[in-house]
């Protein structure tokens, strides 16, 4: 079927291009009658053009027009001419030209629009994922898709030119859980037994080093059977990489090269020649999260020191317990209310807290809360703590991480109340030193803090079973603005420390055959060092684009309980399909 195809785009048209005939395809973004002249906003993924049909034109021409409705599909046909000067738009590109159109076509009509196609649609997240193929549309979506092309595109090409193969690892493979549940897939021609989908390609790219690739990249798919949440999928995209013969330094450096090429191609931002390191115990202990937000100050500070002697046992009973009493001076927050301040003892209580002890810094010295305490040494905590009249001073008492992880949650919030978050800075840091095991008291065993193929630092080799809980790893996470946006290790390519490390998780060397046998076998032949790193893309684009889910840079997202409302998913099948899987459905009588 003919129709009037574009010869230029609905974005494209400048005061250079006066005079000239053109076909414009686009949707009727808003239309609107003036005194018989027709103006109609053309809209395609490059701009918004206004088109005018006016009033000396033919009778059918403007009733043609006057039948258009939002979003109907149209190609027009005329001459670019200049705006009068009192309806220029220095807000759209597009502003100081209209089109005068000679010629309509609807190429396809649309029913009533469930909302409105604006910047942004203020429309309920479930609707819009209903009608994800109109709030496709909108100009916000589309910038956004726009930036997840170009940032990926930056990516391959910074990769390729750095000597890197980009290499696809299956989407199907053996279930080796550890951490979120696995998709299973049944399988049709192997009754009984089942792929999963990959949470991510963690074994496969280190058989690629044992293979000689040498240097591997992936736009790699992944999948964990996980509560969605803001910054989480039960499907999402890494980038994946992998290198031989390299350490921990070279993974940094590739990775801080491969945000700059990346964020200077696509926002035109210079980010740092280098990202500033803080081990693990340091982002802790001073900002209280190991995903430390560096835009701003806030720190953590230790106050056991004014503790003894002032008479409050609370404090006193958590010191002589073995823990720790932090403090942190909100800037300027001096004259917060009970409420408040009530508030953030609520944050602090989400992540276990007892409670939250406070004093505000006033001309005359410390009042309120337990200033009472402390009257006699409020000399030295002011000069400590860096506080000044017009401050507030706030204090958690417990064991050493759960007073800084609660306080560090109260720093966060503080953040964002008073402003200091800016969306448009964006500060990386590494965290580096992580423990590599973590006690699971529940289970009564030790676990990896991260995975089982890290390799632990050289000073604890000889010794990690006698006390696993000191043992660092050869990790990082690199965090952007209170997000972990990559994580990485050098890896285990010694057979023996990787059966050490599975003895110390409890795992049975049937267990570890059974599970990671393929991998075991391919370290019996000559593995290379190597380490490598996968940054989250959802999650950078999210922060990239100044969002808050990544579900605004995701095409075709989940809702908050993993449901794509516009197709249905998830959704029961037929019983032939399943008796083809040879698999049986035993539901909850309320489910069934």
């Amino acid at each position: 079927m003919e129709y009037m195809k574009r010869t230029a785009t609905c974005g494209a048209l400048r005061l250079a291009d006066e005079g000239k005939d053109v076909v414009l395809n686009g949707w009727v973004h808003r239309s609107r009658d003036h005194g018989g002249i027709q103006f109609i906003n053309l809209r395609d993924r490059c701009g918004i053009t206004q088109t005018v049909v006016d009033e000396d034109a033919p009778a059918e021409l403007k009733k043609l027009a006057g039948s258009l409705r939002m979003e109907y599909c149209i190609a027009v046909k005329g001459r670019v001419r200049k705006r009068p000067d009192s309806m220029v738009n220095p807000e759209m590109p597009t502003g100081e030209i209209e089109l005068q159109i000679t010629d309509i076509e609807v190429l396809s009509k649309s029913a009533p629009l469930p909302f409105m196609i604006e910047q942004e649609s203020d429309a309920k997240e479930d609707l819009r994922l209903t009608y994800r193929y109109l709030d496709l549309r909108t100009p916000g979506m589309q910038e956004r898709m726009k930036l997840r092309h170009d940032v990926i595109f930056a990516v391959r090409e910074f990769f390729h030119e750095r000597g890197f193969y980009e290499v696809e690892t299956p989407t199907m493979i053996k279930s080796t859980p550890e951490g979120a549940r696995d998709f299973l897939v049944p399988s049709r021609l192997h009754p009984g037994k089942f792929y999963a989908l990959p949470q991510s390609p963690q074994l496969f790219k280190q058989i690629i080093m044992v293979g000689g690739l040498d240097k591997y990249f992936q736009i790699a798919r992944c999948y964990r059977d996980e509560d969605a949440r803001g910054d989480r999928q039960l499907e999402f995209t890494q980038i994946d990489v992998e290198m031989s013969f390299v350490t921990r330094d070279d993974v940094l450096r590739i990775t801080e090269e491969l945000f700059q090429y990346a964020f200077r191609k696509t926002l035109q931002t210079e980010l740092p020649e280098s990202f500033p390191r803080f081990t693990y115990h340091e982002v802790m202990n001073t900002y209280g999260s190991d995903k430390p937000d560096i835009r701003f100050g806030l720190p953590l500070q230790d106050f056991s020191p004014f503790v003894e002697g002032s008479g409050f046992k609370a404090f006193d009973s958590v010191l002589e317990a073995g823990g720790a009493v932090k403090a942190l001076t909100a800037k300027g927050c001096g004259g917060y209310s009970r409420k408040q301040i009530t508030q953030l003892e609520d944050t602090a209580k989400i992540y276990q807290a007892k409670g939250l002890a406070w004093m505000k810094v006033t001309e005359n010295g410390l009042e309120g809360g337990v200033s009472k305490f402390f009257a006699q040494k409020q000399e030295e905590i002011l000069a400590a703590l860096g506080a000044e009249a017009g401050d507030l001073i706030l204090m958690v008492a417990d064991t050493w991480r759960t007073a800084c992880t609660a306080l560090g949650a109260v720093r966060s919030r503080l953040g964002k109340d008073l402003g200091l978050t800016d969306p448009k800075t964006f500060a990386f840091c590494w965290v580096i030193d992580f423990p590599l095991f973590e006690w699971n008291e529940e289970g009564r065993k030790w676990e990896a803090a991260h995975h089982m193929f890290s390799m632990p630092q050289q000073q604890y080799l000889d010794t990690m079973e006698q006390n696993p809980g000191e043992v660092k790893g050869d990790l990082y996470d690199l965090v952007l603005n209170g997000n972990e946006v990559a994580s990485g290790s050098i890896r285990i390519h010694d057979p023996e420390i990787q059966r050490r490390i599975f003895r110390i998780v409890g795992f049975s060397e049937e267990e570890a055959e059974k599970r990671f046998g393929f991998l075991l076998n391919a370290f019996q032949y000559g593995p290379p060092p190597h380490g490598g790193i996968a940054p989250g893309l959802d999650r950078i684009l999210m922060i990239m684009a100044g969002e808050q889910t990544i579900k605004e840079v995701i095409a075709f997202p989940k809702n908050s309980v993993g449901v794509s409302p516009m197709e249905g998913s998830p959704s029961e099948v037929d019983e032939a399909q399943l008796k083809d899987l040879h698999v049986k459905l035993d539901l909850p009588e309320n489910d069934a």
